[in-house]
């Protein structure tokens, strides 16, 4: 058999790669430690309250998520979706849960557009009509069955205490409610339980949601079968419909998590596993990575090493806005987007000295998405983990709340690209493939990831919107540097996603000096606000035994390690 140089490079490097792989599969032991980092104190505490009770990673899982959606309203909820990536230590499989939520069926490819074809941005926002059906109930009891051990009731008895006796709010609840105040008065029904007065309750008071943990005690009780096909349905279409919703009972009883194979690739020697579409985060944190293995990134100055990062991310999300969609609805070229040859090629124009306009590149087209989302990861003593982000898209989600539920919807519709090049809520542009169909699940940037180096295991994720992947990109980067969990979750960010040609830097982020830099080199720079995102992240170092857990300093999570 003939094979050229170049087939015969990149089968020696896939040999190499297995060969640096299978010695950790080999010689990977427990940790002989419990982890969790997740965005508030009280959801990590249900964790452990699980862990200590005999589940393990993944039952913690469920734990971590039901809590979440009690004291994060805003960020997630039995209303809204997720996706898990799971490490299960017996085997050392590795499997994706897709639970992101499905166009109802009477959704239209126009149906965000007025009469003259225009955007409305109102409607993938407010109302019933920006809502898409839920998938987190469905993922927990999938979680539960499938990979926990204990009881689905035990794993979320922590969440529904917490629903029925209440938590009290910090300052990040109370700058939410605010943001959302006005939506939530008037939805008729979330304000009574979200607000006092009509307005954000102070930090330190009380929220006590009975209708929820009646809805918990449902889904613990009957796996679900009451949210998506009984009564609890019911009160669900009936209440996003009286808010301009097109929700059926169909749409629920036909619900299904799917489990995907994760993205895998390499960046060096590191193994990086993540998600699959309808995420874009594993395929354009791949690509933008593959870029930057061309570069010695150690070796450069600190302004021309951000300004590759940047030029990295500029092409990688370019790809996201023409490519990635629903895999059940898009054919999407997996395996040529992630290849090493693809990425020489999207770096063939990259200069050290000068921005790439993003109008010089290839026009989205011309071949034939939660601001306040959350993230946690969890390890086990026995070396399961997980890295789970859950959405329900911006602060509040859709603010409908079906009376009798206590679950707030999601507006995860405003993720579909309403029309080509169409900005979200976000600036993120998109396709055909990311447009409006029935049962379709909208394109998201959620981006739960495992890096893997020869002696070091990292779990890590993040909020953020479309701003969700360049912050993991940024931890990795990290991480592949040697640096410890606490330097990946505080790191200053900055971003750039094709579209608007800015770089957007948190309040901060940038020096004076690296911005005159960056602003030299023809990059656009604009502050968009402090302390966004709030990574949460584990860091198993094999060599030494040790397990670190960071929470990010931004946000008033919660992380813990304990034998």
């Amino acid at each position: 058999m003939n094979m050229s140089r170049r087939t015969w490079l990149k089968f020696l490097a896939a040999a190499l790669a297995a060969l640096l792989t299978w010695p950790l599969a080999a010689l990977e032991t427990a940790p002989g430690a419990n982890a969790i980092a997740s965005a508030h104190p009280d959801a990590t505490a249900a964790g452990r309250e699980v862990l200590e009770a005999g589940g393990n990673a993944f039952d913690a899982a469920v734990a971590v998520a039901a809590a979440l959606a009690v004291v994060e309203p805003y960020s997630s909820g039995l209303g809204g979706g997720a996706f898990f990536l799971l490490h299960r230590a017996a085997d050392g499989a590795e499997h994706f849960i897709d639970a992101r939520e499905t166009a109802p069926a009477a959704a239209t490819a126009d149906m965000f557009l007025d009469e003259h074809g225009e955007f409305v941005r109102e409607r993938s926002l407010n109302g019933g009509l920006a809502a898409g059906i839920p998938g987190l109930p469905a993922a927990l009891v999938h979680l539960a069955h499938q990979y926990g051990k204990l009881d689905l009731a035990r794993s979320l008895a922590p969440a529904i205490r917490l629903a029925r006796e209440g938590f009290e709010t910090g300052p990040r609840y109370a700058m939410m409610a605010g943001y959302r105040a006005a939506a939530l008065r008037a939805s008729g029904t979330a304000d009574a339980v979200f607000l006092v007065d009509g307005e954000a309750p102070a930090p330190g008071t009380r929220i006590v949601q009975p209708d929820l943990a009646a809805t918990l005690a449902s889904i613990a009780a009957d796996d679900a079968e009451s949210f998506y096909r009984g009564e609890i349905a019911q009160r669900l279409v009936a209440g996003a419909n009286a808010a301009g919703g097109i929700w059926s009972l169909d749409d629920l009883a036909t619900y299904e998590v799917r489990e995907r194979p994760p993205i895998v690739g390499r960046y060096h020697d590191i193994r990086v596993v993540s998600a699959p579409p309808p995420s874009s985060g594993g395929i354009v944190l791949l690509e933008a990575l593959n870029i930057l293995e061309r570069y010695d990134l150690a070796a450069l100055d600190e302004a021309t090493r951000l300004h590759v990062v940047i030029e990295a991310m500029r092409r990688a999300y370019r790809d996201r806005a023409d490519f990635l969609g629903d895999p059940d609805f898009t054919d999407i070229p997996v395996a040529h987007l992630i290849d090493k040859d693809y990425a020489d090629w999207l770096a063939r124009d990259l200069t050290l000295d000068h921005a790439t306009p993003s109008s010089s590149l290839p026009p989205v087209g011309a071949k034939p998405e939660g601001r306040d989302t959350t993230h946690f990861s969890v390890i086990d003593a026995a070396g399961n983990r997980v890295a789970a982000t859950l959405s329900i898209n911006t602060p509040f989600g859709s603010t409908v709340m079906p009376p009798g539920t206590g679950v707030v919807l999601n507006n995860e519709m405003d993720d579909f690209s309403a029309a080509p090049l169409t900005p979200n809520t976000y600036g993120l542009v998109g396709a055909g493939a990311n447009s409006v169909a029935p049962h379709k699940r909208p394109l998201s940037s959620m981006t739960p990831t495992f890096v893997e180096g020869p002696t070091r295991i990292g779990i890590l994720g993040t909020p953020g919107g479309s701003r969700i992947i360049s912050m993991v990109l940024i931890g990795v980067l990290e991480f592949a540097a040697g640096k410890p969990p606490t330097d990946w979750v505080a790191a200053p960010r900055y971003h750039h996603q094709y579209l608007p040609d800015v770089v957007q830097y948190e309040a901060g982020g940038l020096s004076a000096e690296l911005a005159a830099a960056l602003t030299a080199r023809g990059h656009t720079l604009s502050e968009v606000g402090r302390n966004y995102g709030n990574m949460q992240a584990i860091l198993w170092d094999r060599a030494s035994g040790k397990v670190e857990a960071a929470s990010d300093p931004r946000g008033e999570g919660g992380a813990d390690v304990w034998p």
